[in-house]
């Protein structure tokens, strides 16, 4: 094989300790290895960073091992030429016996010899913005789950709040949640706090508040409220800060929030994800495969062994999944049409699947193209067919139903009764 490389390192990174190994190879003469152990403190990466950079090293790979890569990253990513963070799955070695320092000079080869490709890591700015983004959706999933914990309390007690107003916590909610916790339980002064349209349900709220509710559920259900008070202030404060970070890429925000499905909200996930420079992938092929959002290959004998899709990002996967599920409601758009066609012939989990993919592909082209999302259409899937032979179909489906059917070819183009 072929060297790329004249100076790199391999480095195995633990929670307590790096080992590095470095190898050499100078023109002219024999090839050298040279291993090190590092600690994880600021002060020992600093020294690590010293020790390859005085070696002269131009390329390093380290595997990703949970979050401890993050710290070594930061530091060479702007020391070293080349900084390169490695797929676990890639770095398999023979079985036999396994060491750190095997290890390390296991990923060093690796990278002298270029068997391994580097995975995505997006610069700083876009790192900083996906970890708010990230934490933002974790303190939105965990106020859902405290608002489940809400009513799974209000249940015990034999308050079916739920089964009478549509949201708990709206305003009339909060007021009698606010009541309950005060000691209030008379259901006729608990349903006059409804305001709105929850006062023409009156006689059916006095029947929901009619309860057993004592202080043990008081004391539980106030401090349930309590949080959500807290999440709802720390999601206001994290979509202040994601605002102010979000600020140089308000044009790319602005493109995205033109594909159906995709919200301002939706837009910041990802570019949190993706980037803005597309160029890193190369084309939206590679993208949707990085992303696991397109079927798999897996070919032996000249037989496909199935087509699963890969893991992929977990947190793209569930923005595009939240993307793809409204995209699917959005009428009259292409997007919709797409998951309807699917869905009829292989379910809705391969249309939804099928939706993410465009809506990857579609953000892929805009951001690289500097153009806003262009909508094919609800009828795309009927107007690339052959008119004559959807005709002669539909004409079959009638025969087949029992009915005989003439048609004649109109020379006047038809009329867009959507527009109307």
């Amino acid at each position: 094989m072929e060297r790329q490389v004249a100076r790199c390192a391999g480095l195995d990174v633990h929670k307590d300790e790096i080992v590095a190994c470095a190898r050499i190879s100078d023109p002219g003469g024999p090839g050298r290895v040279e291993l090190h152990t590092f600690g994880t403190t600021t002060r020992e990466l600093l020294a690590l960073r010293d020790w390859l950079t005085g070696l002269g090293v131009t390329r390093v790979g380290m595997e990703s091992t949970g979050v401890f890569w993050k710290a070594p990253f930061h530091i060479l990513e702007d020391a070293v030429a080349e900084c390169w963070l490695l797929n676990a799955r890639h770095l398999r070695n023979v079985p036999g016996r396994k060491t750190d320092a095997a290890d390390a000079a296991w990923i060093a080869e690796l990278v002298e010899y270029g068997l391994v490709r580097p995975s995505f890591v997006p610069p700083q700015p876009i790192r900083e913005l996906r970890d708010l983004t990230r934490y933002r959706r974790a303190q939105i999933d965990e106020r859902t789950r405290e608002a489940q914990r809400l009513d799974k309390v209000l249940q015990d007690a034999g308050i079916k709040l739920s089964s009478v107003a549509s949201d708990v916590l709206g305003k009339s909610g909060r007021a009698i949640l606010d009541a309950l916790v005060a000691g209030t339980t008379d259901p006729v002064v608990l349903a006059e706090l409804a305001k709105g349209q929850l006062r023409k349900k009156i006689p059916a709220l006095q029947e929901a508040l009619t309860a057993f509710f004592t202080g043990h559920h008081a004391i539980i259900i106030g401090e349930i409220l309590s949080k959500l008070d807290y999440l709802d202030e720390a999601i206001d404060r994290l979509s202040t800060e994601i605002d102010r970070v979000i600020a140089p890429f308000a044009d790319e925000v602005a493109l995205l929030d033109t594909i159906p499905g995709v919200d301002r909200r939706m837009a910041e996930c990802l570019i949190a994800e993706i980037g803005v420079d597309m160029t890193v992938f190369g084309s939206a092929e590679r993208l949707a495969s990085w992303a696991g959002r397109c079927p798999g290959q897996h070919e032996s004998a000249g037989k496909s062994k199935g087509g699963r899709t890969r893991k992929g990002s977990k947190w793209l996967r569930i923005y595009l999944h939240d993307a793809a599920r409204a995209a699917s409601r959005t009428k009259n758009s292409y997007l919709n049409a797409q998951y309807h066609r699917i869905k009829a012939r292989r379910g809705p989990a391969k249309a939804r699947v099928a939706v993410e993919h465009s809506i990857l592909v579609a953000a892929f082209h805009m951001l690289d193209r500097g153009e806003p999302y262009h909508d094919l259409g609800a009828d795309y899937f009927t107007r690339r067919r052959d008119p004559n032979r959807h005709a002669q179909r539909l004409i079959s489906q009638l025969d087949a139903l029992g009915y005989d059917a003439v048609i004649t070819r109109r020379t006047d183009q038809p009329t867009d009764t959507k527009a109307a």
